[in-house]
């Protein structure tokens, strides 16, 4: 099987990584964008290097993915570790398998601890719960490569606390324009839906206590789904069984073809078989759907479930984002949560991580009356949110106009450039986390930067990159900026070196003022 041109960047990266030293390192795809088939070439590398690997997950059915992917695509065998079954004994390099078994002392201890040379886990976001890290520290010293589409957790535990380095990411707004996944269009419907009074346990809203606050508005919704989703192949997530089931009842009360499903339905397979092949048009669920099942028709999502878990909010949603024949979009419903938190995921999350216009393009949003595609709503926000950074800017530089100083404040930089990445950087993982070091510190300085509100190594490191690229590309420096704009000139960041350098020679030459016939405000430089 040929990988497609990103999915060759995705092996060869990881390879990379390891070689460098960098022993746990991720692999960030959207769902739908074959992260199986690549960790499926990148075993079949480590396979022919004489190496044994272990996939480890948490779901049957995600292991059963594995091994046949691994068979059809790389003519691998595989051995499965499971509830009775066992590897041992197998000729197989490649053992798939269940993290509830393999943390078992009694089943670990059948294993030396350099038995395994490489481990992949699937949906990597687990990673970091004790059950995997009880299997992970027992083959310490084999490579591992951590597979996910949501590279966060709702504890807010960092997966960087246990990885080394992200070797790539895909991200979704790419995928999309390249075609490899369906554009989203999201609509926001016009119901206040009070969850003020639901709590919080394990890092997300209580799924009984949504379910009990949900439950009087399921027939505004099912009228909802009416309007929005009569010609839609739709799957509905809901918080509990119980909601689930009612749901569904209601939408079959308004005729539409609905059927429920959860863990405890005797004829899963044959729900989930009948709704693609076209003899349900919804399909409700209390969660059951979120990993290991694809239905590439599925052309609308209603998550009726909100949570403020960006991993799992994107898990829903990835159920609907693959391609298939005839499918124009993926329609993505959204409602008013009312709750006195602002933490709650909507489709903008999908899409940026970036707070400010997430928040933008959800408040936009909510006041539009039609669907919207989701990257030009974004593209929206983010000219909005750059034009309220330079108001703010403006207003900041008014009340610095006269105070002298040696070093450029690097946030007033990082707005002045219009580089809303270097704004909204994380750390994520080890040494980003870490001080700055002296160098880093020194260096700064020397590009007229104050290094003193920098936070950490990872920071220091971007802009410090940021900086030589713009002095290798000729652009002017902070300190240029900076005293260009306390004159009021405008987008000084986008003007070369030359042409701030002559700006500054003339306005010295007059005195240090601005000369009479330049006009500040629409100024723009020749060169």
């Amino acid at each position: 099987m040929e990988l497609r041109p990103y999915q060759e960047e995705a092996r060869r990266a990881i390879e990379a990584e390891w070689q460098q030293g960098n022993r746990k390192t991720l692999l960030v795809l959207p769902t739908g964008t074959g992260k199986t088939i690549v960790f499926a070439k990148v075993i079949q590398d480590c396979v022919a290097n004489g190496d044994r690997v272990l996939v480890l997950a948490h779901r049957e059915e995600l292991l059963e993915q594995a091994s046949d992917k691994l068979y059809k695509a790389c003519g691998l065998a595989t051995a499965t570790e499971m509830a009775s079954q066992t590897s041992l004994g197998n000729p197989a390099r490649v053992v798939v398998g269940s993290v509830q078994t393999m943390q078992g002392d009694k089943r670990l201890a059948k294993f030396t601890r350099d038995y395994f040379d490489t481990i992949v886990v699937d949906e990597a976001h687990h990673a970091i719960s004790d059950s995997y890290q009880k299997v992970l520290k027992h083959f310490e010293n084999a490579k591992v490569l951590g597979v996910t589409a949501t590279p966060d957790r709702g504890d807010m535990k960092n997966l960087g606390e246990y990885f080394d380095s992200l070797a790539y990411e895909y991200k979704l707004p790419k995928a999309i324009n390249e075609g490899y996944l369906s554009k989203i269009e999201a609509l926001t419907i016009p119901l206040n839906l009070d969850i003020t009074n639901v709590q919080q346990t394990a890092g997300d809203y209580s799924a009984g206590q949504l379910g009990d606050a949900l439950e009087p508005y399921l027939e505004q919704i099912a009228d909802e789904m009416v309007k929005q989703c009569q010609d839609r192949k739709t799957v509905v997530f809901l918080p509990l069984v119980r909601t689930a089931k009612q749901f569904t009842q209601l939408l079959r009360e308004r005729g539409m073809t609905a059927a429920e499903v959860d863990g405890q339905s005797e004829d899963r397979e044959q729900i989930l078989a009948d709704y693609a092949g076209g003899r349900y048009q919804v399909l409700c669920n209390s969660m059951l759907l979120t990993e290991g099942w694809d239905c590439p028709q599925v052309d609308c999502i209603v998550v009726l479930r909100p949570t403020k878990v960006r991993s799992l909010y994107v898990q829903m949603v990835g159920r609907g984002t693959r391609l298939a024949p005839g499918k124009e979009s993926l329609l993505l419903l959204d409602f008013l949560w009312n709750t006195e938190r602002h933490e709650l995921c909507h489709p903008a999350n999908l899409i940026t991580t970036n707070d400010e216009v997430a928040k933008k393009m959800t408040e936009q949003q909510a006041e539009s009356e039609e669907a919207t595609d989701l990257q030009e709503a974004e593209e929206k926000a983010e000219r909005d949110v750059v034009q309220e950074r330079e108001d703010a800017l403006k207003k900041r530089l008014e009340e610095v106009r006269h105070k002298r100083r040696k070093l450029v404040d690097p946030l007033q930089f990082e707005m002045s450039i219009q580089d809303l990445d270097l704004a909204n950087y994380q750390p994520a993982f080890g040494w980003e986390m870490g001080p700055m070091s002296d160098k880093q510190s020194a260096t700064l300085e020397r590009f007229g930067i104050d290094p003193t509100t920098i936070g950490n190594a990872g920071k220091a490191s971007v802009m410090i990159t940021r900086l030589i690229k713009r002095s290798q590309n000729g652009f002017a420096t902070p300190k240029q900026i900076h005293r260009l704009e306390i004159y009021g000139f405008q987008n000084v960041g986008m003007w070369s070196f030359e042409a701030a350098k002559s700006m500054i020679g003339r306005i010295a030459a007059n005195h240090w003022r601005v000369p009479f016939n330049i006009n500040v405000q629409t100024f723009v430089p020749s060169n």
